[in-house]
């Protein structure tokens, strides 16, 4: 018996050493963790910045706790990281240019023009961008068109065939098995409903659908002739062509290219560029280096601030609001808006928005914190890829709109779902319920019946009340007769260049101009821009994190644009049954 006890008083005290020894280890990691990532980059002469983008571009992205202590690859790029990192590329005169090495990366038409005019802005330095790939994506050449010097490998592609866009229609497959999805919509455009009812696009969403695509596409060729000196007929050539089954060498004949290098070749020549020898070493800086490059530019010392709040992925439809996972919380949002009108060292507020649109009440809630918010300081709109449907409700209310011309805008509708599992139920399944009630109404949305004509006329009639205030909303903030306001309405998308047109956006332009903008509107010419919210730091987002935000996040890097198919089914039971939102997200691939 002593020496079972001597045994298990060992074993104890042998668990209690390794927990002790395991603890410091991880406080250690962390510590390390934490420095690394506060650690100044060093720049050292000559050398070039390489931006690498192989994944997907959020508007603002920071790795997960997990991420980090696992050391996962990095995926997605925040926008914002991108355009400081070019900007401070652009500012330091030890950086002699950029290489850029884009793939299969997947990304909105309208952060893809804003990292486009961050190159070209980086270009006026005089100092130069050198593209290479194996296999250039549409949206990677779209970025490498800017370039001086376009260099594709000699078995290499690119991906040149123009756009398109579908939609998934599962109502035979909701039939199959029992399930009746009851719609009740206000706006002919308005699409986002059509897969649950429809097994094919409806006239008028294919108008507009056609539309906007067409719009995008305009503005990509455009860009891209600008700047490969081509025409917009001869792009619209080739893409007929498909140009990702053409030889390498039929690029360059066709100018979408201008020299075919292996990656050893384009080493060599990135140091003739600046002067080095081929034995010479070539310092490379990372994006995840730039994040941690200190900028060149002083801080103004004046108290004045203009503040950039980022708003971005659906209202209120995302399962949690971890500072990783896009999604808008109303609650939070019209929390730090509040701080910010209270603030009197901010002078004025520059709205990001980057939203398909979400809950209605939620919509409203944000609206009304930005409508007071604009009685004290100016609000100026930045819209990203996305600012339609509850996206253009919460924007409206501000005294100017900057959109970039392919940002996806308007959609000014609403519709409501209220699902019949009656077949289900009862055929299906063989079930049965029954029950007693004290009102005609009470038992309303019993999965075991559909709707009747009463309670559908009950339905139909709020959806419409939400719609009235919706675009008495957009009328009075675009000071707009309501009248004309529902001839653009109904639902229907633009593009930001076609509600410059119809005057649903002040200005075309990205971050920058509304910056711009805000200041003209504060009538202060110094001033520091403060970015909100702020991030939390290491610590506390790891106590924050729950437990499935790393299945969620190995889901979108598996799955990628597919995932929010996943995520729209995993919280249909949590969304608000009055949705302003559009059905989609496009990528140009």
């Amino acid at each position: 018996m002593k020496e079972f006890f001597k045994f298990t008083l060992a074993t104890i005290l042998g668990l209690l050493v390794t927990g002790f020894i395991f603890m410091i280890i991880g406080i250690a990691s962390v510590a390390g963790l934490l420095a690394s990532s506060e650690t100044e980059t060093t720049v050292h002469n000559n050398s070039v910045f390489v931006l690498d983008l192989q994944g997907s571009i959020a508007e603002r992205y920071q790795p997960t706790p997990i991420d980090q202590l696992l050391d996962e690859e990095q995926s997605v790029y925040g926008l914002n990281d991108i355009s400081a990192s070019i900007a401070k590329a652009k500012e330091n005169d030890q950086i002699k240019g950029i290489y850029l090495n884009v793939g299969n990366f997947s990304c909105g038409s309208a952060s893809l023009q804003e990292i486009r005019q961050a190159l070209a802005d980086f270009k006026e330095s005089g100092k130069f961008i050198i593209a290479y790939g194996g296999g250039y994506s549409q949206s990677g050449y779209y970025l490498a068109s800017i370039a001086d010097k376009i260099i594709l490998n000699p078995s290499g592609s690119i991906s040149w065939h123009g756009l398109s866009a579908q939609t998934l229609f599962v109502k035979d497959l909701l039939k199959k098995v029992g399930i009746n999805v009851q719609i009740f919509r206000v706006g002919t455009y308005k699409s986002a409903v059509e897969p649950l009812i429809g097994t094919e696009m409806s006239p008028a969403n294919k108008e507009q659908t056609q539309a906007f695509v067409q719009s995008i596409w305009n503005q990509m060729t455009d860009d891209i002739a600008q700047s490969r000196q081509l025409t917009q007929e001869q792009l619209n050539i080739l893409a007929d062509q498909y140009m990702d089954f053409q030889l390498a060498d039929s690029c360059i004949a066709n100018g979408l290219a201008d020299t075919l290098m292996y990656k050893d070749e384009v080493l060599a020549y990135l140091k003739s560029q600046i002067g080095l020898k081929e034995k010479d070493k070539l310092h490379t800086l990372t994006l995840s280096d730039m994040i941690n490059v200190k900028r060149n530019t002083p801080r103004d010392k004046s108290s004045n601030i203009i503040a950039v709040y980022y708003a971005y992925g659906e209202i209120d439809n995302s399962s949690s609001y971890n500072y990783n996972e896009e999604g808008i919380n109303s609650e939070k949002v019209i929390t730090d808006l509040r701080k910010l009108r209270e603030d009197k060292n901010i002078k004025a507020v520059v709205l990001r928005v980057n939203s398909p649109g979400g809950s209605a009440y939620g919509s409203e809630q944000i609206w009304r914190e930005v409508k007071l918010l604009k009685e004290e300081k100016p609000v100026i709109v930045s819209m990203g890829d996305y600012a339609a449907s509850g996206g253009y409700y919460i924007s409206c209310a501000a005294d100017w709109i900057v959109a970039e011309p392919t940002t996806l805008t308007g959609s000014i509708g609403i519709f409501g779902m209220v699902p019949d599992f009656s077949e289900l139920v009862t055929q299906k399944l063989d079930l049965h319920i029954d029950g007693v009630k004290t009102n005609k109404l009470a038992d309303l949305g019993n999965i075991a019946r559909p709707l009747n004509a009463e309670e559908k006329a009950l339905i139909q009639q709020s959806v419409n009340n939400g719609y009235e205030l919706f675009t008495r909303r957009c009328a009075e903030g675009r000071n707009m007769p309501i009248e004309d306001l529902k001839k653009i309405a109904e639902g229907r998308v633009w593009t930001g260049a076609m509600a410059k047109e119809l005057k649903l956006v002040d200005e075309l332009g990205n971050l920058q101009t509304a910056l711009k903008a805000a200041s003209q509107h504060a009538k202060i010419e110094n001033y520091n821009v403060v970015a909100y919210p702020k991030p939390e730091d290491f610590l506390t987002t790891l106590m924050k994190t729950r437990k499935d935000s790393y299945i969620q996040s190995q889901v979108e890097a598996t799955f990628g644009d597919f995932s929010k198919g996943f995520t729209l089914l995993k919280n249909l039971n949590k969304a608000d049954r009055l949705q302003t939102r559009i059905p989609f997200e496009l990528s140009i691939q």
